[in-house]
């Protein structure tokens, strides 16, 4: 069984030493998945705070720039790709977040990516709690990652 990266044999926090490690090029996928009354998923493109779907994209991407910021032990990316695509079913009244964000550097950007789905979906939940205030964000996970000394790792449906 593999041990937790970010404690030394004292159990103190650490930030794990990249530095011995190959730079290659690495690529993760997150999701978020957020559902939603019938009535804001058919407005969400009309809501008067403007379009909720380009708002939410700009937040995720500002959102996976910042990850270091944000999570104690992660270290800065030179992030060279950050995507959002929202992928939308009418049926059951949810957006599925899909971040992905590709770097060149000796660790992986798992953590970006999750940190944009979820901040990508929590714009979202803000621009659309007025007509729905009971919002569900789920799913959040990684599906996806190439690179490193590891591989490819993909999630299995």
């Amino acid at each position: 069984m593999s041990t937790l990266t970010h404690l030394n044999e004292a159990g103190e926090a650490i930030m794990v030493d990249v530095g011995h490690k190959d730079a290659t090029r690495r690529m993760a996928l997150a999701q978020a998945v957020v559902t939603m009354s019938p009535a804001l998923f058919d407005s969400l493109q009309n809501l008067a705070k403007g379009d909720a779907l380009a708002c939410a994209r700009i937040a995720g991407i500002m959102a996976a720039k910042k990850t270091a910021d944000l999570i104690p032990l992660c270290h800065p990316l030179a992030l060279s790709k950050v995507e959002i695509q929202f992928e939308q079913n009418p049926v059951l009244h949810q957006i599925r977040v899909l971040a992905r964000c590709q770097v060149t550097g000796p660790t992986g950007v798992e953590m970006e990516a999750l940190t944009a789905a979820s901040i990508a979906a929590l714009t979202l939940h803000d621009m659309g709690k007025a007509v729905d205030p009971r919002i569900e964000i789920g799913q959040i996970m990684l599906l996806e990652k190439t690179g490193g000394k590891s591989g490819a790792w993909h999630r299995e449906s």
